[in-house]
């Protein structure tokens, strides 16, 4: 049975509804958070996004939050049944759409990246044919040793005359990128990020990246799986002018120096046997430039806290938002859960970024609620998305790229069945959420 326990002392509830009935954008559809953006808005206000089917089969969407009207293209059929291959997204300058997903590792079957792009301008429907490559050299692999890829995450530079940087988990099962100049139709060799100080081919740092789309990507990273670190750390730095950057402005390595340590970069959180291993879930910036973190510790593996850390221009400014419960996954009886970091998850509003989305266990259902704060954290007033449900709502998402004027489309999974990322039947709901 599942049980939470909430304490009251650090935040208060507000009661006031945010949101209008929720809408079922699929009811056969689930990701991951580690490939991102799973969803933006384009320049016109549409929200693109993508999703794995309980048959393995690779979807791409658009919904037009105006009036509710969906399209949706199958991209890729029965590549895997694994919600770690959901798409991640980019509009190109020419308002097309280039989509990036790969296998979950990858085996005799599949290995690789995974591209399609639209032929048409906002169109999902025109989607391109896939298109499969392998970021790697045979110079790397004998440096790093292990060859998998996993995850994608596009973004462009505006600042670097429209350059694409990709990012994902593939040689020596550590942090990669690749670049392109030409809107994806060729990239760039793939250069190592971070790595453990001796080489670890079983070690693999996990990473959540943002974009200002001008001339900064955000990273916040772990030291790996928290199931493999007893003491998972959280850190931070940004990519900018062809090198990467702690949050106080200081160098930590030029391009050509990589990879860098994790314990380079800024620490955001020390875990320690007491605080608990931690794990990552968002990164955006406020209206200073300055990174706003949500991140998730774990006392034990039964109880999941929520936190939030704002780097203040001096500081890491890191407060408690809330006690999530545990594990969302329906673990079998009489089995140990395979996956017990799997917390609800947490979203920031890149446009206001005082204010979270995140899935908590409420009365042995996982609800999505909304937090607000003015004052980096210290204080929360939290407000309900979803009450009394039958089914528990999960991983919430608001999609990348908002503008002032875009409808405030908050998405989430609901699980029908989830056991496993290889055993679920989910769906994805949308809703419109009013200040």
């Amino acid at each position: 049975m599942r049980i939470l326990i909430l304490t009251l002392l650090f935040f208060s509830f507000n009661l006031p509804v945010f949101a209008q009935n929720a809408a079922t954008l699929t009811d056969d559809g689930a990701w991951c958070w580690f490939s991102d953006p799973r969803a933006i808005y384009t320049k016109d206000g549409t929200v693109v996004t993508g999703w794995v089917t309980k048959s393995g089969d690779i979807i791409a969407a658009s919904l037009n939050p105006e009036n509710g009207k969906t399209l949706q293209k199958r991209l890729y059929t029965k590549l895997e049944i694994d919600d770690h291959d959901n798409p991640a997204f980019l509009e190109l300058p020419d308002q097309r759409i280039l989509t990036q997903y790969t296998w979950h590792g990858g085996s005799k079957n599949g290995m690789g990246v995974i591209q399609n792009t639209t032929l048409k301008a906002k169109d999902v429907s025109s989607f391109s044919d896939s298109i499969v490559f392998k970021p790697q050299t045979a110079e790397l692999l004998e440096k790093f040793k292990r060859e998998t890829y996993t995850y994608a995450n596009p973004f462009m530079l505006s600042a670097e005359n429209d350059k694409i940087y990709s990012f994902g988990r593939w040689v020596g099962f550590k942090p990669n990128f690749i670049t392109s100049t030409d809107d994806g139709k060729t990239w760039s060799d793939p250069r190592v990020i971070i790595t453990s100080k001796k080489l670890d081919t079983n070690n693999r740092p996990y990473v959540k990246y943002f974009s200002d789309g001008k001339s900064k990507i955000h990273l916040i990273f772990t030291d790996g799986h928290p199931n493999a670190e007893p003491l998972n750390s959280v850190y931070y730095c940004y990519y900018e002018k062809d090198a990467f950057w702690r949050a106080d402005g200081s160098k930590i390595a030029d391009i050509d120096q990589l990879p860098f340590n994790p314990g380079d970069a800024s620490v955001i959180y020390k875990a320690t046997p007491e605080t608990g291993k931690a794990w990552i879930f968002d990164v955006v910036v406020n209206k200073k430039g300055q990174p706003v973190v949500a991140y998730t510790r774990y006392p034990n593996n039964e109880k999941h806290h929520y936190y939030y850390a704002v780097f203040d221009g001096k500081k890491w400014n890191d407060h408690y938002i809330i006690d999530s419960g545990k594990w969302f996954p329906q673990t079998p009886e009489g089995k140990k859960e395979r996956e017990e970091n799997y917390s609800g998850g947490l979203t920031i509003d890149p446009l206001d970024p005082s204010i979270v989305y995140f899935s908590h266990e409420i009365n042995n259902v996982f609800e999505i609620s909304r937090a607000e704060t003015r004052d980096f954290g210290k204080n929360w007033k939290i407000s309900p998305i979803t009450r009394n449900s039958t089914l528990d709502n999960i991983r919430p998402v608001i999609p990348r790229y908002k503008k002032k004027g875009d409808k405030n489309v908050l998405l989430w999974m609901q699980n029908k069945k989830y056991v496993h990322y290889t055993d679920y039947d989910t769906g994805i709901l949308w809703q419109i959420i009013k200040p």
